[in-house]
């Protein structure tokens, strides 16, 4: 029941990602990334690399970007990345990257920078950018912003059942309002007038994603492993619910067992089936996998 816009539908993005029709990039309509429905089909690129990380926390950061940048062509379909982030990005934008600062587990500064750097090439001045996460209620890009770059590590989460691209949006609000029955109303996150229509990519990190969790803010290094991996793509949902098949395989190979995540994270699947959001059915998301194959748990 997709809403026909000017010239362009959030359907017609989210299903030709990559095609040249998405544009010249000066013509694109500001209403072409409201959220009318979901796509028939959403592209999600998987890109991993053995060499990226060498531990938790020492990321390398050209083979960061050198991901990021295959990603985007295969997510595009274009022959470069500077040009496929130009179908997203425009110069007059106001550009807020939604990071994620958990202090065990944070974006990485390298792919941070990398997003940023991709962010200027594609016109936008310096002074209409900014990264954050907590407080951005009170920073000026984020409230005056007309395109969001979501990013965030995936991890195992005591009130949601993970930490997830969808998650990463509850700091446009209140948390407190969105941690009922294992926050599955975080699609509603999406509506509020800072984010609604904004988002133009979504990077979820599986670098060194946490598999297991006891308790609130529990980390343990041992429950993270190397993974190596990007999730890439213009739906959060579907991006989600890639990881989300990852953190239960891993479960699944470590524990020896069927051992379900407490809480679920059933508000992966209600973004799809109750708020329309994006496509967390499977067999609904064109999974990309470039990279390193080894033990890929997808």
């Amino acid at each position: 029941m997709a809403q026909e816009q000017a010239g362009l539908t959030r359907r017609d993005f989210m299903k030709g990602v990559g095609s040249v029709a998405l544009g010249v990039t000066a013509g694109l309509p500001s209403t072409a990334f409201e959220r009318p429905g979901q796509a028939d089909t959403s592209r999600v690129v998987l890109i991993r690399n053995q060499d990226v990380v060498h531990g938790v926390r020492d990321t390398d950061g050209a083979l960061v970007q050198q991901m990021l940048d295959d990603a985007m062509v295969a997510l595009f379909r274009l022959a470069d990345a500077s040009e496929c982030w130009k179908q997203i990005i425009r110069p007059d934008d106001i550009v807020g990257i939604k990071t994620n600062v958990w202090h065990y587990l944070p974006t990485p500064p390298e792919l941070e920078q990398a997003i940023r750097r991709a962010v200027l090439d594609a016109g936008v001045s310096e002074e209409n950018i900014a990264l954050g996460d907590r407080g951005i209620l009170q920073n000026d890009i984020f409230r005056r912003s007309t395109a969001l770059i979501n990013t965030r590590p995936m991890r195992t989460h005591s009130w949601s059942g993970v930490g997830s691209l969808l998650k990463n949006y509850i700091t446009f609000s209140h948390p407190p309002d969105y941690h009922a029955d294992a926050c599955a109303s975080l699609a509603e996150l999406w509506d509020l007038p800072i984010t609604k229509g904004k988002t133009r990519l979504n990077v979820l990190v599986m670098l060194t994603p946490q598999f297991h969790n006891i308790g609130p803010h529990h980390f343990d290094p041992s429950y993270t492993w190397p993974y190596g991996g990007l999730i890439v793509s213009t739906d959060a949902v579907a991006a989600d619910a890639v990881g989300l098949q990852i953190i239960q395989q891993k479960r699944r190979l470590v524990f020896g067992e069927e051992r379900p995540l407490q809480p679920t994270a059933h508000h992966i699947a209600l973004a799809d089936t109750q708020y329309h959001l994006g496509n967390a059915d499977m067999s609904k998301i064109d999974l990309v996998r470039l990279g390193w194959e080894e033990d890929s748990l997808i």
